[in-house]
C-alpha cells in the first residue's frame, strides 16, 4: 500500500518551445548556404571576392545563432507537488540545479495579468521569498500553469486521503 502522503497531486515539466526541429535545422542551413553561394559566385567572378567571404560569415553566424538557441533549449523547469511538499526545480542547459521546496499549505500562488497580453507572470510566493515559474512560456500557457496548479494546491490543502 502506497504512502498517502507521497502520492504527487501534481507534476508538470515545463520547457522552452523551439519551432525548428534539428531536422529541419539542418535542412534550412543547407538551402541557406546554396542561396548565399549563388549569390556569392557573380561577385567572386567579378573580383570582389571579399563580399562571397562575408557572405560566408552571414552563413555561419546564422548557424551558430541556432546552435546556441538548440543548446538553450535544454534548459527546463519541473514542478511536483505531494500533501506534504511542493517542490519547484529549474534545471540549466549545463544541467545546473536550482531548487525550491514550499509548504503546500503555506505557498501562494501569484499572477500578473495584463488586460491586452493576457497572463504576464506566475509566481510562486512563501516567506517573502518569491519565484517566477515558465517565464519563458506564452501567455495562454502561463494562465493554464496557474489554473492547473492553483486547483492542485487547493487539493493539497485538504490533506491526505485514506482509503
Amino acid at each position: 500500500m502506497s504512502d498517502p502522503f507521497e502520492r504527487k497531486i501534481y507534476e508538470a515539466r515545463l520547457t522552452p518551445h523551439r519551432s525548428m526541429t534539428p531536422h529541419a535545422f539542418y535542412a534550412f542551413i543547407l538551402i541557406f548556404c546554396f542561396g548565399q553561394a549563388l549569390f556569392a559566385l557573380p561577385f567572386f567572378f567579378m573580383g570582389a571576392w571579399p563580399v562571397a567571404g562575408f557572405m560566408g560569415l552571414d552563413a555561419l553566424g546564422l548557424y551558430l545563432a541556432f546552435r546556441v538557441s538548440f543548446r538553450a533549449a535544454r534548459g527546463h523547469e519541473t514542478l511536483d507537488l505531494t500533501p506534504l511538499e511542493l517542490v519547484f526545480a529549474q534545471i540549466g542547459a549545463r544541467g545546473q540545479r536550482r531548487e525550491w521546496r514550499f509548504n503546500p499549505s503555506w505557498v501562494r500562488l501569484e499572477q500578473t495579468v495584463h488586460e491586452e497580453f493576457g497572463t504576464e507572470r506566475v509566481e510562486l510566493v512563501s516567506r517573502g521569498e518569491s519565484v517566477e515559474i515558465g517565464a519563458f512560456l506564452g501567455p495562454d500557457q502561463k494562465a493554464e500553469l496557474a489554473r492547473d496548479l492553483k486547483r492542485a494546491l487547493v487539493d493539497a490543502r485538504t490533506g491526505a486521503r485514506f482509503s
